[in-house]
């Protein structure tokens, strides 16, 4: 057969389908995305900003363009809620990619908090003394530049800063308002890359540790590209389960279901293995981004190594995200698969609020102290995803509220105790701050003591939600080891409170910079809703009770 009978048959075939006619134009809701695509559109903006704003007006235009598109972000969320989205009118939008419903609204709306407050730590140019009469951030004077290299120490003579932070930490929070609204296994894909390229990169800018700051960036970028591509590989299989990737199709196929087979598709929808590895694989992923054992390893590094805003941002913001997502995932795609998942999640469960509550009393390092205490609470926020029950999401829900916002605080805290290699995180020199600055020091320990769960603080009413509804799913057990595992972290908790009140101040002890408002600001609202949350809950209880239900 000739080539041009090939080629003839070949457009004959095409012209009797016609397979043009067949793609629809995408029907795009931009008022239902609105939160998400006001972010990325000032991400777009930041990186003009630093294309063509001379270099001396770049930090306050970024700075401004970042703080109006995160609340014109928020507010965009308050209206969708209002105008019905969290409860009766919640919905599938961009064409099955989305959903916008009770959950994704909360977390988009708690991502944004946080980001605001993160925002303002990141800004702070008041800690470090001045650099050739230049005020300078806690982030690199060019990323560039090897560090100790004359190219570094001419950038540091010049005064430079990198503004690029403030796009890097908008196309994040643009990836983490998709991350737990994604309704298909190929959004939440794109969403984790998204955010997670940025924090790679944020996590090697710090100012001071440069080699450390780096170190802790690569190991973060490794350890994420075997966890993506686990994900990856987990969605390859399910799509070969289900033969979609939309989350309403495989969870159809995983009850039995579904209509108007396909055939082609017939033999592999009852092979489990696929859904078994599949699902696995996905979780798998979820869970190295919430940091539980045995996924935890990059955590202590990482939050050791970034600069300390990053890794404040980065604690509260991505918990907030991954929790999201895997909610989602086995909520609305895996209820069917449920006996199989609930005995693996115990087993994380349980090694993860042990692991991280023992590990975290042989610390040294106060942000490493702090990276051990996030792993317990992602231990004690996966006994309310095991309740399987609306409790259970709502209890969630509120936990993740209340916990970002003590961790941004208690962080931005972190950046104020300074010696002269900057801050000084090593526990020994914490020893006798009540009395040099009794101020920050009784802030401190109001963090610290809503991470140990004591009464009046959000971390008690968080705690509290969430074993209340883990028990009442049947995980009693479980329960009694987030109690004894509570009663360890809060060993250390309060050694670190003792330490600061209790113990003498050494003469060459650190000191406690004067922030701006900026830090102010980010401390105060730590404190406030830490109070607010613990005294009077029962408002965001409700709230995060109304929001608890997904769109299907």
């Amino acid at each position: 057969m000739s080539a041009s009978a090939v080629h003839s048959l070949w457009t004959t075939a095409a012209a009797a389908t016609d397979p043009i006619s067949k793609i629809d134009s995408p029907k795009i809701e931009y008022g239902q995305l609105s939160p998400t695509l006001i972010v990325v559109g000032a991400a777009i903006i930041g990186v003009l900003v630093e294309a063509f704003v001379p270099r001396k007006h770049r930090y306050y235009a970024q700075l401004f363009v970042s703080v109006v598109a995160l609340a014109a972000a928020f507010a965009a969320v308050v209206a969708l809620a209002e105008s019905g989205y969290g409860t009766t009118k919640a919905r599938i939008a961009a064409m099955g990619a989305i959903a916008v419903d009770g959950p994704a609204l909360f977390l988009q709306g708690t991502i944004l908090l946080a980001a605001m407050v993160g925002l303002f730590t990141f800004a702070e140019r008041r800690l470090d003394p001045e650099v050739h009469g230049n005020r300078v951030d806690s982030f690199a004077a060019q990323a560039a530049s090897v560090p100790g290299s004359d190219s570094e120490k001419a950038a540091v003579k010049a005064g430079f800063t990198t503004t690029e932070v403030f796009p890097l930490l908008l196309f994040a929070v643009a990836g983490m308002l998709v991350f737990p609204s994604a309704n298909d296994l190929l959004t939440l894909f794109i969403a984790l890359e998204v955010f997670s390229l940025p924090l790679y990169l944020l996590c090697a800018l710090a100012r001071r540790k440069r080699l450390m700051s780096q170190e802790a960036a690569v190991k973060y970028f490794l350890l994420g590209a075997f966890a993506s591509a686990f994900t990856l590989f987990g969605i390859a299989l399910l799509y070969g389960y289900a033969g979609s990737v939309s989350y309403g199709t495989i969870a159809q196929v995983v009850d039995g279901t579904v209509q108007n087979v396909n055939p082609a598709l017939a033999d592999t929808m009852g092979n489990d293995a696929l859904l078994l590895v599949g699902a696995a694989m996905i979780v798998m992923g979820l869970l190295f981004k919430v940091g539980a054992v045995p996924f935890h390893m990059w955590t202590p590094d990482v939050y050791q190594g970034a600069p300390t805003p990053v890794t404040g941002f980065m604690a509260a913001a991505t918990k907030v995200a991954a929790f999201g997502a895997l909610l989602r995932l086995l909520y609305v795609v895996l209820p069917g698969l449920r006996w199989d998942w609930r005995p693996v999640m115990w087993g994380v469960a349980i090694v993860t609020m042990l692991g991280g509550a023992i590990v975290a009393i042989t610390q040294t390092d106060i942000k490493r102290l702090l990276a051990y205490s996030s792993i317990a609470h992602a231990g004690f926020i996966l006994a309310g995803v095991i309740a399987t029950t609306p409790d259970g999401v709502s209890s969630v829900l509120f936990y993740l509220a209340a916990y970002s916002f003590v961790t941004i605080g208690a962080f931005a805290v972190v950046t104020l105790v300074r010696d002269a290699g900057g801050e000084a995180t090593h526990l020994s020199k914490w020893a006798g701050l009540g009395r040099r600055s009794p101020l920050v020091a009784a802030v401190f320990a109001v963090f610290l003591l809503a991470f140990a769960g004591i009464p009046l603080t959000s971390g008690f009413a968080g705690k509290f939600a969430v074993f209340k509804a883990a028990a009442e799913g049947g995980a009693a057990p479980l329960v009694v080891v987030g109690v004894i595992s509570s009663a360890i972290a809060a060993f250390f908790y309060i050694r670190v409170i003792v330490l600061m009140f209790f113990s003498e101040p050494r003469p060459e002890g650190p000191t406690v910079a004067v922030p701006s408002p900026l830090t102010m600001t980010a401390i105060g609202v730590g404190v406030a809703v830490t109070l607010v949350l613990g005294v009077a809950p029962q408002y965001f209880l409700d709230l995060a009770n109304q929001a608890g239900v997904f769109v299907r």
